[in-house]
């Protein structure tokens, strides 16, 4: 018997009777088809995937019927040499050889070049969706919103931070739990150096270049301490729509003309008419000092701060992944 037959599973259905001999009716089933079902294996030659056998045992009184499956099942080839070890400094093979991937990549390219180009998204096009406008401005108002209650929650809610590693605990004391990583750790056996937490501890900054043209030339090399770095979120907003005089961004109204494959030139917009200067633009709110931070006074207002505080957080996360 071959070796990938070691993994099957045989499985038999129930035997039908009523009232007579089961240990002879047993034996007569046993005698008349088990050898007819295992016979069957030795027609499996390349893989064992499923083989069912039914075996059918009558008897002459025609009262009793019984019908026995054998199934096996395997999803191993069989005589399939195991898979080759290799060394952590040998470099694995492909699951899928180079030339099968190249092969398949010039068969879509081909097929795409006979079917239509679809539309270009306005993103690529140095164009705006309006219909995004109103989500960029929710998002950095819920951003500032989250940020003025985070102050106002840490003038009545002591906070704690380890000075070495990331963790941040609530409560007047922090814990005692030995499972700081950071620098030194084995020095201090896991024991956390707990300070006074701020805003940047709860709110880690990601910051972003902000660019003034989203298609214009990448960043160069030595350029990376003159352009100006901003929140990432701030920035997300930005290039939405939003429109802060701190931050200029150059604004199209209409799609690039391509002349190559990485360059452009603008479209002419002197017959587009002048943007109206006297409408209406969405409010953007104003983050509060730390000087002017009014705490809440009682349990209620505190309990009432901190609800809208997580609303804020879920606003700010689903408009960005709907912006991103």
């Amino acid at each position: 018997m071959n070796c990938g037959c070691l993994h099957t599973q045989f499985s038999s259905a129930p035997f039908s009777h009523s009232k007579g001999r089961n240990a002879c009716l047993k034996s007569d089933l046993l005698k008349h088809g088990t050898r007819q079902g295992l016979s069957s294996l030795d027609s499996l030659k390349s893989s064992c995937t499923t083989l069912s056998r039914q075996l059918n045992s009558r008897i002459s009184s025609g009262r009793l019927t019984y019908v026995k499956v054998l199934v096996i099942k395997c999803s191993y080839p069989q005589n399939a040499d195991p898979p080759r070890y290799y060394s952590k400094k040998e470099k694995k093979p492909f699951p899928i050889p180079i030339v099968e991937l190249r092969r398949a990549a010039r068969e879509r390219l081909k097929k795409s070049k006979t079917q239509p180009r679809g539309p270009v998204p306005p993103p690529k096009r140095g164009l705006v969706v309006q219909r995004l406008i109103p989500v960029a401005c929710t998002v950095l108002n819920a951003r500032i919103t989250l940020i003025n209650n985070l102050k106002k929650l840490l003038k009545v809610m002591p906070l704690n931070a380890c000075k070495w590693c990331s963790e941040i605990h609530v409560g007047p004391v922090g814990h005692p739990f030995k499972s700081c990583q950071g620098p030194q750790a084995s020095v201090r056996r896991g024991v956390h150096e707990w300070g006074e937490a701020v805003l940047e501890d709860m709110l880690v900054p990601v910051e972003a270049y902000h660019l003034y043209d989203r298609l214009g030339k990448r960043i160069s090399h030595d350029e990376r301490f003159s352009i100006p770095r901003i929140p990432a979120v701030v920035e997300l907003c930005i290039q939405a729509g939003v429109d802060l005089p701190e931050y200029p961004t150059k604004r199209r109204r209409k799609p690039i003309i391509r002349i190559g494959k990485k360059e452009f030139i603008d479209a002419d917009e002197s017959e587009l008419p002048d943007p109206d200067p006297e409408a209406p633009k969405p409010e953007i709110q104003v983050e509060i000092p730390d000087s002017e931070i009014v705490p809440p006074s009682n349990e209620q207002e505190m309990a009432l701060l901190a609800e809208r505080t997580l609303q804020a957080w879920e606003e700010m996360r689903e408009g960005s992944k709907r912006l991103m």
